[in-house]
């Protein structure tokens, strides 16, 4: 990775933190934001080292406000596509990530900021969080997403209240519907969000991956072509050290030492 102006990487043993720090302006996604996230995510794909990613924004107030408005005004009908696109590239990418990626939101995720946490595989919220798609306010709709994703995480009737009125929802009501799987404190949020993350990298990270494969395939295909790639990742699976040693540990009676092969 070169060097970032926006984005901060941290190591916490085999889990990377991912801080979105453009503090002065919430944490707003424009078009550099966009970039390094990519490129971020581009790197951490193939580090070994890497089991899991923590996605958060600097500071109290917001995970991601949204998109930078100021970039969005200047927009016309071909750089529109092209923004939209560009997002959609990079949050395609993060959801179909082969390492499991939790948000941990805190504040404010409106906009691209609700987008993004929706791309990631799970999400948690502190108890000051606000989740919005406040866009048909400006005259515009999600781009980044937020059209598709949002009504399968929630729900059709939901997801259409929420886009079409594009009023907030709060941390506890997000859990209620299903945006979130929990609420914590504030000053909890990084150390619960890498608890829930340690519960995915303690198993094989072959079949974590396959999991995901298989889930997210299943989202864009029919239910026998969904079965049938479900198949070829199980038997894929049972020509590994990993099922070996996962098989063998729990017959054994002792925790698995998983090497991904």
């Amino acid at each position: 990775m070169t060097d970032l102006t926006h984005i901060r990487v941290e190591w916490d043993g085999d889990l990377a933190v991912v801080t979105i720090d453009r503090q002065e302006k919430l944490n707003a996604l424009n078009a550099e934001v966009i970039s390094e996230l990519g490129e971020v995510f581009d790197g951490l794909r193939d580090d070994d080292k890497v089991r899991g990613v923590l996605l958060t924004g600097a500071g109290q107030k917001a995970f991601v406000a949204g998109a930078d408005i100021g970039e969005l005004a200047k927009m016309d009908s071909i750089t529109g596509v092209r923004v939209s696109r560009d997002g959609q590239d990079v949050f395609r990418f993060i959801e179909r990530f082969p390492k499991p990626v939790l948000a941990a939101v805190g504040g404010y995720a409106l906009g691209g900021g609700c987008e993004l946490a929706l791309a990631c595989h799970l999400r948690i919220a502190s108890d000051n969080a606000r989740f919005g798609l406040p866009e048909v306010s400006l005259g515009i709709i999600p781009g980044y997403g937020g059209t598709i994703r949002l009504a399968r995480l929630i729900g059709l009737g939901r997801a259409l209240e929420m886009t079409l009125t594009g009023e907030m929802v709060s941390a506890t009501r997000a859990a209620e519907i299903g945006l979130v799987s929990e609420v914590v404190p504030g000053p909890e949020l990084q150390g619960r969000g890498k608890a829930l993350l340690r519960k995915v990298t303690k198993n094989g990270p072959l079949a974590v991956r396959m999991a995901l494969e298989s889930i997210y395939r299943a989202l864009d295909t029919s239910t026998a072509e969904a079965l049938d790639f479900e198949s070829s990742l199980f038997g894929l699976l049972a020509s590994t050290q990993d099922m070996r040693e996962g098989m063998a540990a729990f017959l054994e009676r002792r925790t698995a030492d998983f090497r991904g092969r």
